[in-house]
């Protein structure tokens, strides 16, 4: 009895010390430099540089081993897998081998090897073949995300919503090997369908300085889709940040620098080429983002990402991307006396006041009386008034131009309210 109490003892003190060393392992890999962040409601813990699973493609074990070294000792703790490349997902696999506790993983489901390239598909069998043998490639039993691959149109969502493709993913989520169910989207209606479904807790969505302003029945590879941008946040964006935010639903980006890098190019469609840095703190600054997914397709492009770690608040400055391009109002400057060229990144308000609107509105009533009267007859019309404004500040702090809303909100009240 005395040996079976000292064995009991010594394998308990075991593995309390295994759970100790496991413990601070993770915590040692951890960088001071980075932030994490909430992942929506799931209880995970995010890193807000993520990396994205391109530059496994075209390495071999010892580099993608080599190449994810630097991924976690950066501290990113957050991967999007949307290919399904036996070549790449066995990469991740075995650089993940031994400390798979390590890395959140973002897999998608929907996502076949035909035997030449990937594919989307709804196909039950070849959906559950192309998930299976990712958890086996992957060297795992389970991933946390479970992104429902590509829904880029309303259609889309709706043929799915309540399928058996749906049903599979569900099961998948009820047997432990996803925790979480997110879908991709480059579309805003699409993903607005899908978040306001009640099923998705993770949207995995384009964003960046120049898809931001496309007209929202466009996608970014469509014909036309740089022609007649809006000068701001196009309103079904703000619709689907908002939403996002109130509902805490964690949006993973993708596509952070245009798609293809063409806002890091001297000839971006912005009219003003951006740094990485630039790109990605653009994204940051929205509070509904958890992490932006970094599509580094080699070390040199990983370790650029990796410089807003320690960037200055200047290096940072996004403005740029926001007012020097071809889709800036050409309105008068002095009609803009305030600083705000209404762009929506002030959003999303607490207490749903549509701060940029009534910015305008303010603008629009000091030019004349007449302009004064159309501005007071748009601004009844609002769901939520400047008088609403409950003071926490949170919009000046993501306001890029340094606006003093909370002042300008006083002013709307003069104006339209007393």
């Amino acid at each position: 009895m005395k040996q079976f109490i000292t064995f009991l003892f010594t394998i308990t003190a075991f593995i309390l010390c295994s759970c100790s060393s496991s413990n601070e392992k993770t915590n040692t890999m951890m960088n001071p430099a980075m932030n994490y962040n909430d992942l929506g409601n799931t209880g995970l813990k995010v890193s807000e540089l993520s990396i994205g699973c391109g530059a496994f493609e075209k390495m071999d074990t010892a580099q993608a081993r080599a190449f994810m070294d630097i991924v976690l000792d950066s501290g990113m703790n957050y991967i999007d897998l949307y290919d399904a490349s036996p070549i790449t997902r066995g990469n991740i696999g075995y650089a993940l081998r031994g400390r798979r506790d390590q890395m959140i993983i973002q897999g998608h489901i929907g996502s076949y090897w035909n035997g030449t390239q990937y594919e989307r598909t709804r196909d039950l069998e070849k959906t559950k073949k192309g998930f299976e043998e990712m958890l086996r490639l992957l060297e795992t039993d389970h991933i946390e995300v479970g992104m429902i691959h590509i829904v880029d149109k309303v259609s889309d969502w709706e043929e799915i919503e309540n399928s058996p493709f749906m049903d599979y993913v569900k099961q998948l989520k009820a047997e432990g090997k996803i925790k979480h169910i997110g879908v991709s989207s480059h579309n805003v209606n699409a993903a607005l369908a899908a978040v306001k479904s009640g099923i998705i807790e993770v949207l995995m969505f384009s964003l960046n300085p120049l898809f931001d302003r496309m007209q929202p029945d466009v996608l970014p590879w469509d014909k036309g889709s740089l022609d007649n941008l809006n000068a701001g946040l196009d309103p079904k964006r703000v619709e689907l940040y908002n939403y996002c935010q109130r509902n805490k639903i964690a949006i993973t980006v993708m596509k952070v620098f245009g798609g293809g890098g063409r806002l890091l190019k001297d000839d971006s469609p912005l009219g003003v080429k951006l740094t990485p840095t630039q790109c990605i703190s653009y994204c940051l600054n929205y509070p509904c983002v958890a992490t932006a997914i970094c599509g580094a397709k080699n070390k040199n492009e990983l370790l650029d990402d990796l410089k807003y770690l320690h960037a200055t608040e200047a290096e940072r400055n996004f403005t740029s991307a926001v007012v020097g391009s071809p889709a800036e109002s050409e309105n008068d400057p002095n009609e803009k006396s305030t600083g705000c060229t209404y762009c929506n990144h002030c959003s999303p308000c607490p207490a749903g006041i549509n701060i940029a609107k009534i910015n305008e509105l303010l603008d629009k009533a000091a030019k004349s009386d007449k302009d004064k009267a159309q501005a007071q007859a748009e601004y009844n019309k609002l769901e939520h008034r400047a008088s609403e404004c409950v003071e926490c500040g949170a919009c000046e702090q993501r306001c890029p131009f340094g606006v003093p809303v909370r002042q300008r909100m006083k002013e709307a009240v003069s104006v339209f309210e007393d």
